[in-house]
Parts: C-alpha cells; sequence; structure tokens
C-alpha cells in the first residue's frame, strides 16, 4: 500500500516532444546555413574588391556624370 501512495503523488514527467525537438534541430540549422552565407558573401565581396583593385589600379574612383559619349546616328528607312 506504502507503493501506490508514492506513485499516487508523484507527478508523472511528461516526456519531450518529438516535434520541440524538430523545433530546436530547424532553428540550429537555419542559423547555421544563415551564417555560412553570410560568411560566404563576405568572401565574395572582399574578392571582388581585391580582383578590381587590381584590373583598374590607377582608374579614377570617381565618374563624372556629365560626360557625353559620343553616340553615332543610325539612319531610320
Amino acid at each position: 500500500m506504502p507503493i501506490d501512495l508514492i506513485r499516487a503523488s508523484a507527478r508523472p514527467v511528461p516526456p519531450r516532444s518529438n516535434a520541440r525537438n524538430v523545433n530546436i534541430v530547424a532553428i540550429a540549422l537555419t542559423a547555421a546555413l544563415v551564417t555560412l552565407q553570410l560568411v560566404g558573401l563576405a568572401m565574395l565581396e572582399r574578392s571582388h574588391v581585391h580582383a578590381m583593385q587590381i584590373s583598374f589600379p590607377r582608374e579614377p574612383a570617381i565618374c563624372a556624370e556629365s560626360a557625353v559619349a559620343p553616340v553615332s546616328q543610325i539612319p531610320y528607312d
């Protein structure tokens, strides 16, 4: 009889749901993927800037907007 009283007074421990575990894993994977994308984007930007500096070392950084490019006229029929 004492065993029955102990069992009745103890609260049952609910098992952890699989849905909660899946949500935690999904959040962790999403955070990892976002972090990898940001790191990749930073590396891409850095390599692009480096390539542009090598390709055009004497190119002025600011282009004049008022520069007029010669345009050839296309004759119409």
